[in-house]
């Protein structure tokens, strides 16, 4: 598998600056071999790319791009704190929130695309357990926010 990093730049994406915290948390704690990525939502350049609800004034193929924006800013929060991409050993749980209406029911479809560019970057190790899950709302009226857990590879033992 190629280096996460050139997998990124040959599907034309780099990853973007860690999204600095809206409230008391951090973007990412690594407890053991496991890195713990807190809640990211749809920002680029420090505005949302999308804001409102499933269901009602965003589409599903936008709430699509949300969550693939949320994986970039998990992504940078997550090479933040293990110091490089290559260090991951597996994406081992996503869980996808989507702000929708009560009648909206095509959340997996929204969390693909999280899930896509997490399987894009990371081949088969990219492969994760996954729960989507309709929310009322969302931190900045966003649409989709993308929580991860990651296994790190283990330092050999000398």
């Amino acid at each position: 598998m190629p280096h996460p990093e050139r997998r990124l730049d040959a599907l034309g994406l780099t990853l973007p600056q860690v999204v600095p915290p809206v409230a008391t948390y951090v973007p990412a704690v690594r407890s053991g071999a496991h890195v713990h990525v807190s809640g990211q939502v749809p920002l680029r350049e420090g505005r949302l790319i999308a804001a409102g609800r499933l269901g009602d004034t965003v589409s599903v193929e936008l709430g699509y791009a949300c969550a693939r924006q949320c994986a970039l800013n998990s992504l940078a929060a997550l090479k933040a704190e293990a110091g490089d991409l290559t260090a991951v050993a597996r994406v081992v749980k996503a869980l996808v929130f989507v702000a929708s209406t009560a009648d909206f029911t095509r959340h997996p479809e929204v969390g693909d695309g999280a899930s896509d560019l997490l399987c894009e970057i990371f081949g088969d190790a990219g492969r994760h357990a996954r729960s989507a899950v309709g929310v009322m709302s969302l931190p900045l009226n966003a649409p989709v926010e993308l929580e991860l857990l990651v296994e790190l590879h283990q330092p050999a033992r000398g």
